[in-house]
């Protein structure tokens, strides 16, 4: 979709041109926004079966260890490669650092009450529903050095207290109460006629932007609130035939709008492309055959996956909608000196991210079938 966008938007005469986002990031920022909180909450759904805890290792081990490794690889890629500020490398780092949940679905478990939950999909999906929450401390890290300086003396505890501690906490307590009470409308009220029963998806999914927007109110993620709305909520009647009908009703609207958002990217990069150089080229290809697989078998070593499982899901950490989105929230709050850069690194990550890792999903995926 993304080469779609971008022959079109070369060789299709008197096409409408879209805003670019490095000028116009509004539009970008809210429409990558919802597609990013309907997957997560999607991602959340698809999970069958939440214990043994102990399955929970490789992705808390990928959450704690692989991503902070990847920030700070890329944002010292940032630095000695591409001659970056501090503060536009930290971005850069924050910005690709999250796996994508919109567009890895074919490594994530099944729709719900399909059972298909191989140790590696599970960690492939609660990774991608989880990062992309934890990412957003170092987004503000980046526009706190950005504003006051490297200067951790005068700012580090506010920024662990604030943004990595207080906002992340608030967003799983949001979502657990979102879920809790989402469930009751759904499953419990009204008496003797359950909504469960007649309702269609458009009252579940107002259920999720209210409990984003509100988490977003009282200052927490959004992001980690949609994802654990989708956990909490998928415990609740765990066998009724509603939850495989709002996750069909999800996805639909997650294929529509990242299909526009892809064809979009790729009308624009183009222009994008024009500020490219070598340097984004190396630290893209470090990104995706070097740090990210390197991050990630350090991350699971001594834990129970094999070999074969580990590379697996050392390799696919898609990028894509997400980092869209992080790179519009950051430039609409504040005009970096690297944005150009930025974006067309972003650019470059997210297309050859598409492809290598689209073309070969499919046979990975298969050879976990045959261990």
């Amino acid at each position: 979709m993304i080469l779609f966008g971008a022959v079109a938007g070369l060789f299709v005469p008197n096409m409408a041109s879209l805003p670019d986002p490095r000028q116009t990031p509004l539009p970008w920022e809210l429409v990558s926004e919802l597609t990013v909180i309907v997957a997560l909450f999607g991602a959340g759904m698809r999970i069958d079966n939440l214990r043994p805890m102990k399955r929970w290792i490789p992705t808390l081990r990928m959450l704690a260890i692989a991503m902070p490794l990847t920030i700070f690889a890329v944002a010292l890629l940032g630095v000695a490669v591409d001659g970056l500020t501090i503060a536009g490398a930290i971005l850069l780092g924050a910005v690709l650092a999250p796996t994508d949940p919109v567009l890895a679905g074919d490594v994530q478990v099944g729709p719900p009450q399909q059972g298909d939950e191989h140790p590696v999909r599970f960690t492939l999906t609660t990774e991608a529903g989880l990062n992309d929450g934890l990412a957003f401390p170092f987004v503000y890290l980046g526009l706190i050095v950005a504003a006051e300086g490297m200067a951790p003396q005068l700012w580090g505890w506010e920024w662990l207290a604030r943004d990595v501690l207080y906002r992340s906490v608030v967003g799983v307590l949001m979502g657990w109460a979102g879920g809790r009470v989402l469930g009751y409308i759904l499953f419990t009220v009204p008496k003797g006629s359950i909504l469960a029963e007649t309702a269609s998806g458009v009252i579940a999914l107002a259920g999720v932007v209210l409990c984003y927007g509100s988490t977003e109110l009282v200052e927490g993620y959004g992001f980690i609130a949609v994802a654990v709305l989708g956990l909490t909520l998928r415990r609740i009647e765990q066998h009724h035939q509603f939850h495989r009908q709002l996750h069909d009703f999800t996805e639909s609207i997650e294929h529509a709008l990242t299909a526009v958002l892809l064809v979009a990217l790729g009308s624009v990069l183009p222009v994008l492309f024009a500020d490219l150089s070598w340097a984004h080229v190396l630290i893209a290809l470090t990104l995706i055959l070097v740090i990210r697989p390197l991050s990630g078998w350090i991350a699971l070593m001594r834990t129970d996956l094999g070999p074969r499982d580990r590379a697996v899901v050392s390799i696919y950490g898609v990028r894509g909608i997400g980092s869209i989105y992080y790179l519009c929230y950051a430039g609409s709050h504040m005009e970096f000196s690297n944005e150009t850069q930025l974006w067309s690194l972003v650019g470059l990550v997210i297309l050859l991210s598409t492809i290598l890792h689209g073309f070969t999903v499919g046979w990975a995926m298969d050879r976990l079938k045959h261990v």
